[in-house]
């Protein structure tokens, strides 16, 4: 188990209340553990952003600037291939995801 460090912090409200809900729905173990999920999860949000980044720069770097008309034709691209789930299908779609009880928990 990795080390705690006790933590004091001013948090919205809102926040509060989904923590303390998650603990008594049995999501988590308590709302220090919600917190530091959630702190694990900005830093890999964060993690994953500057690496995206720096492939950004490594291909700019060899092929040039990526022009917005490049960024709008992949987007094109994307929209067409993409699958859109609506009505009763996203519902029997949504009754199979796995729930917060069901997902791997971090230690």
């Amino acid at each position: 188990m990795k080390s705690k460090q006790r933590l004091s912090a001013s948090v919205d409200a809102d926040l509060i209340g989904a923590a303390e809900a998650a603990a008594k729905r049995g999501d988590v173990a308590n709302v220090s553990a919600w917190v530091n999920e959630a702190m694990r999860l900005k830093v890999d949000h964060d993690r994953g952003l500057a690496e995206l980044a720096a492939v950004i720069r490594d291909f700019e770097a060899e092929h040039g600037e990526i022009s917005n008309e490049e960024i709008e034709k992949a987007a094109r691209i994307a929209r067409s291939r993409a699958v859109t789930v609506r009505g009763t299908r996203a519902a029997e779609a949504r009754a199979v995801w796995p729930t917060a009880r069901t997902r791997r928990r971090r230690s």
